[in-house]
């Protein structure tokens, strides 16, 4: 299997965590490619039309996206039921740690593209402020009622402790830390694993 993209993003991180995790690293191939908010390329879109990173090329040659279907493909081909277990509720309190990450994620990329990438006399202060609010709510939703969740390891963790690398990296002016202890705690704890170390972005 081939996943296209680069450890700087989030989303191919984590699909790649979820590899380590699920014991099959060895047979998910990185294959460097890039995506840019201005820019198409013509490699990516030709595997999915929505042009972006992450997308994993099964052995079949055929096209998996975006991240959330990968993570759990990856599962399925491992035969692995921990990182998401098929009980109802477990199975759905996973997925929706899962989506909360993924927002999460969305918007420190979101904000890393307005403060950075875009040209800074097209830049939305506003728009900019509103991005933060939101990394600010899903951060307080994470420290405040999922923090029993942060035990186990799935792909809903995955992703969190993969994004709030991501905040350090690019956002650490955010100081996330401050009074979310729960989660700090976790993360510092979760960054100690092998799918972490092994997928630290090179910057």
């Amino acid at each position: 299997m081939k996943l296209h993209g680069d450890l700087l993003s989030p989303f191919v991180r984590m699909c790649m965590a979820t590899a380590i995790e699920a014991g099959i690293e060895q047979r998910v191939q990185l294959v460097s490619a890039s995506s840019k908010p201005h820019e198409i390329n013509v490699a990516l879109a030709a595997l999915s039309p929505i042009g972006k990173i992450p997308i994993l090329e099964t052995n079949h040659g055929h096209a998996i996206y975006d991240s959330r279907v990968i993570m759990e493909y990856i599962c399925h081909v491992a035969g692995n039921k921990s990182l998401l277990p098929d009980e109802g509720n477990q199975h759905f309190h996973v997925l929706t740690l899962l989506a909360l990450a993924q927002g999460l994620g969305d918007a420190a990329v979101a904000l890393r593209y307005e403060t950075f990438a875009r040209p800074e006399g097209h830049r939305w202060p506003e728009y900019a402020e509103r991005v933060k609010a939101r990394i600010n709510a899903c951060l307080d939703e994470l420290e405040n009622k999922w923090h029993e969740h942060f035990k186990d390891v799935t792909l809903g963790t995955i992703a969190v402790s993969v994004v709030l690398g991501y905040i350090d990296l690019r956002h650490a002016a955010l100081n996330w830390r401050n009074a979310r202890p729960n989660l700090a705690a976790f993360h510092d704890t979760f960054l100690k694993r092998s799918s972490m170390i092994n997928t630290t972005p090179k910057v």
